[in-house]
């Protein structure tokens, strides 16, 4: 680092902090991406300047859904080992947010003390992100469609991911999702050392592939996929009756593992950050016992208490991301709980202004189960009329509350929660932070 580079880098840095200082002791946010973007007006070359200095290693996590969960159990389950980590533990995925995550742990003179990075990163910037990284570890969770606006379809991505991954070092280790077939795929084309996670758990088939399906094509020759069964969305056991194409050897077998939190796709987050530090060198058993002991990421089975109720929120923000809520939040429904639900759907620029994709979610399910239903956010209406064409002449039990206002409906869905249950909160992304900001007064800026 030339000395030039040194100065402006603890310029940025200083300026940087005195920014977050101001922004979380005026309790405007947690200050986990301005004092980023501040830093790199500063110094432009701040984030590989910074990378450059993790002691051990980089380790990104990428992925349509889980990565904020599955980062934050590899984060525990490292510091555990006694690390150092520097973890985006908010979820800022972007630019600013990586920087601002890698600021937290530099001193004022820019010197970053950090044995690993493990960050979270939105599935559309990776390949930016390689230009000034050479992690030792890159983990693959899944692609589904997510914000059509923003990103384009997930064999787009794809390309884009091999075509950055492919030149990096030999030794960079790739973890995969087999169960995608787009994922099992790039990682059959990759030349660096690819070891793949997936389910191997016919008890947990769907009985009918869902409708947010997106990838149940071939991606080697574009011939339909036959599936034994599927898991999630396309995640499943498959194979092609035209190349020969199928799902990869799995380096661990899921029926042996215990999982964090509820649902399928946790199933999934568990197995990607056990396998990244199993690889590490970790201890099997050190492993399960962070697992056994996790507690949830904001927003993603987050559990509050909030005046005597109890509340789980439940990022929903995508056509996969709601289906898995909903089959989580319908299996504790069956058991006699979850009778009263919010879901929040907003259109702005973190969720993507393109809602079109709540037609996609089997919301049936849902409402066939009764209960109360409050829906709210800028797009209430939406979400309403959704909601509505679900229902069938015998759907009789259901109680659909609509509230334009979100304070008033948290407060009408918390009145309306039985004393014994919890209540369950479906948000998109920034309906999420402006619930969390209104039930415990913390926003993220």
């Amino acid at each position: 680092m030339s000395v030039v580079d040194r100065l402006r880098l603890g310029v940025s840095v200083g300026v940087s902090k005195t920014v977050t200082s101001l922004v979380r002791s005026l309790r405007l946010g947690a200050a986990s991406v301005l004092p980023g973007e501040v830093a790199r007006r500063l110094q432009p070359k701040a984030l590989p300047l910074l990378f450059q200095q993790v002691r051990r290693g980089v380790i990104l996590v990428v992925g349509t859904n889980g990565k904020t969960t599955t980062s934050l159990l590899l984060s525990t389950i490292l510091e555990a080992q006694g690390w150092r980590v520097a973890h985006n533990t908010t979820g800022a995925n972007l630019i600013n947010g990586l920087v601002t995550t890698l600021l937290e742990n530099t001193n004022l003179l820019g010197q970053l003390d950090a044995d690993y990075a493990i960050l979270e990163v939105d599935e559309n910037i990776l390949p930016l992100l390689l230009r000034d990284c050479q992690p030792q570890f890159i983990l693959g969770l899944n692609l589904f469609r997510d914000q059509l606006d923003r990103y384009g379809e997930v064999d787009t991505i794809s390309r884009r991911w091999q075509e950055a991954i492919a030149p990096l070092p030999t030794d960079t280790r790739v973890i995969l999702n087999a169960d995608d077939p787009t994922l099992s795929h790039l990682g059959q084309q990759l030349p660096q050392k690819v070891l793949f996670f997936g389910l191997s758990e016919p008890d947990l088939y769907l009985d009918e592939i869902p409708h947010a399906v997106d990838s149940i094509y071939c991606p080697s020759c574009g011939h339909p996929l036959d599936y034994e069964g599927v898991y999630l969305s396309h995640l499943g056991d498959y194979r092609c009756p035209s190349c020969g194409f199928t799902k990869s050897q799995l380096a661990v077998d899921s029926q042996e593992w215990p999982q964090i939190l509820i649902g399928v796709y946790n199933k999934y987050n568990t197995l990607a950050a056990g396998l990244v530090a199993r690889e590490m060198g970790i201890d099997t058993a050190a492993i399960y016992g962070t697992i056994k002991n996790f507690r949830a990421a904001f927003g993603r089975a987050e559990e509050l208490d909030v005046n005597g109720k109890h509340v789980r929120i439940l990022l929903s923000k995508n056509p996969v991301g709601m289906n898995e809520t909903i089959r989580a939040v319908s299996d504790i429904q069956k058991q006699g709980g979850a009778s009263t639900k919010l879901l929040i759907l907003n259109d702005r620029t973190p969720d993507g202004t393109d809602v079109s994709w709540i037609w996609d979610v089997d919301t049936e399910k849902l409402v066939e189960l009764g209960g109360t239903i409050i829906v709210s956010g800028d797009r209430v209406y939406d979400m309403a009329l959704r909601l509505r064409y679900s229902q069938t002449e015998g759907d009789n039990n259901l109680r659909l509350v609509v509230k334009e206002d979100l304070q008033e409906a948290i407060a009408t869905a918390l009145e309306l929660t039985p004393a014994n249950e919890t209540l369950h909160i479906l948000p998109t992304y920034s309906a999420m932070l402006e619930v969390r900001g209104l039930l415990t007064g913390r926003k993220i800026l």
